[in-house]
């Protein structure tokens, strides 16, 4: 549970601003390989979330993997590991691997959000003096509020139900360090044959995902 709090506390703000802003950045058809950037970011959202938790795990891996090499060779060599096999990273691996996978969803909602929004409102603003900024706080983010309801709901419900990337890169371990609350169920579902444990975390699952899916019927209505 607590893994879970962690989880949407990082990843959730980290995929809202990192999707608006390269919606944003490249909304402008004249950016230069656009159109190749918004293709790789949207790659985590295509492939199957078992192949995303493999390359979550080579990318932190000692040695072969991006992350710790990078890290290292800035001299930070405490954190030249493999993240994954160390109770104090192997949280934030998958985390950061699930963000790049979530991002691609996020951009895609802003990205139509601003492509539904006027011109004429932009224009108006331009007319009035308004600067960037003044214009993004106080045009585009109201128009983008139903958008970001959305974005933040499905977030919620994604990180409630992580599985898949966790299994793969970590399998909860190491000691539990990177345990969620669905693995925890499958674990005493399909490894303990405790079937009583692994229905109250259900239930518990199920409660917790119910919050966000009516607080976003809500909003909608």
């Amino acid at each position: 549970m607590i893994n879970n709090i962690i989880f949407i506390a990082i990843h959730l703000p980290s995929t809202i601003f990192l999707g608006l802003g390269l919606a944003l950045l490249l909304r402008k058809e004249e950016v230069k390989g656009s159109s190749l950037i918004k293709s790789i970011v949207f790659l985590g959202m295509v492939i199957p979330m078992i192949v995303g938790g493999l390359i979550t795990r080579f990318l932190f891996e000692q040695g072969a993997g991006v992350i710790p090499s990078v890290l290292g060779a800035l001299g930070i060599k405490s954190l030249d590991i493999t993240w994954t096999a160390f109770p104090q990273t192997a949280l934030f691996a998958v985390i950061l691997g699930s963000i790049w996978i979530w991002t691609g969803f996020s951009m895609l909602m802003y990205s139509a959000g601003l492509a539904s929004i006027p011109k004429d409102y932009y224009e108006a603003a331009l007319i009035d003096g308004a600067n960037k900024f003044q214009i993004f706080k106080n045009v585009t983010w109201p128009l983008l509020k139903p958008i970001t309801i959305v974005v933040v709901a499905m977030t919620l419900l994604w990180d409630l139900k992580i599985f898949d990337i966790v299994y793969v890169a970590t399998g909860g371990g190491p000691g539990g360090a990177s345990m969620v609350l669905a693995l925890q169920m499958w674990d005493y579902f399909a490894r303990e044959l405790n079937y009583n444990y692994a229905a109250v975390v259900a239930v518990l699952l199920t409660t917790l995902t119910l919050i966000p899916a009516m607080w976003l019927i809500r909003r909608r209505e």
